[in-house]
């Protein structure tokens, strides 16, 4: 299952590829966020879908995410966003579909690009399961980015709130090929739980859809042998 949906994502990205480049909130990466929201009064549908495989020899056992957002620009430097959570869990003895909640996301772009040695953006989202009783969550990231002519360079420093507190990080070096490619390296990880991940990233760009496609190796004991992420934007 796993190779036929790596052959799909990658048939997908190098059709969307063949066509003009899109003008939507495109990004560069499937995980780490950049210096970039919304358009004023534009709106954009986005899908992810996320593999997390602990033991790559036992395929059996992963954990599928599937993400709907809807993304609207209140300004030309501030957005917001509406998720919907779904889950597959995949163990030996069967597997569950399930709901898993709902997520409010807004985004603050500080500033015009080039204006500060690096472009500052403030992210901010609320998470509620499906299950209530298990409580919400509150997450923050201080994006820090910067283009350098054809290459991008971003950190998020993300900080997760619930029971616990969790301190993570995400980071991406990218090179525009051409106005529809991509090329980058990313990673992302977990100060707290000792997990850290590395692994390359692909995006290209249509007139009005853009696909990102990511996948990483876990580079600590702590971490899954192996995630994957598709993510895909349809301005609308």
């Amino acid at each position: 299952m796993f190779e036929r949906t790596m052959f799909f994502l990658l048939l997908t990205a190098f059709t969307v590829g063949l066509a003009a480049p899109s003008q939507a909130d495109r990004r560069s990466y499937v995980w780490t966020y950049e210096y970039k929201t919304m358009p004023k009064g534009m709106m954009e549908l986005e899908y992810y879908q996320t593999l997390e495989l602990p033991d790559v020899s036992n395929s059996k056992v992963s954990t599928w995410k599937y993400n709907v957002e809807l993304e609207y620009g209140l300004t030309n430097h501030w957005d917001v966003s509406l998720y919907q959570n779904f889950k597959q869990e995949n163990t030996l003895s069967g597997g569950s579909f399930s709901y898993d909640g709902f997520k409010l996301r807004t985004r603050y772009r500080i500033g015009e690009s080039d204006q500060f040695i690096v472009d500052p953006l403030l992210y901010l989202e609320y998470q509620s399961p499906n299950d209530l009783s298990k409580g919400s969550a509150l997450e923050g990231k201080i994006v820090l980015a910067k283009d350098l002519g054809s290459l991008n360079l971003s950190y998020n420093q993300i900080m997760k709130q619930s029971s616990s507190t969790e301190n993570e990080y995400a980071a991406g070096l990218s090179v525009e090929m051409n106005p529809s490619l991509k090329l980058g390296l990313e990673g992302k990880g977990s100060y707290t739980s000792g997990k850290h991940y590395l692994g390359p990233t692909i995006s290209l760009a249509a007139e009005k859809l853009w696909v990102n496609f990511g996948i990483v190796k876990g580079i600590s004991a702590a971490a899954d042998q192996l995630q994957a992420r598709l993510l895909m934007g349809i301005f609308i």
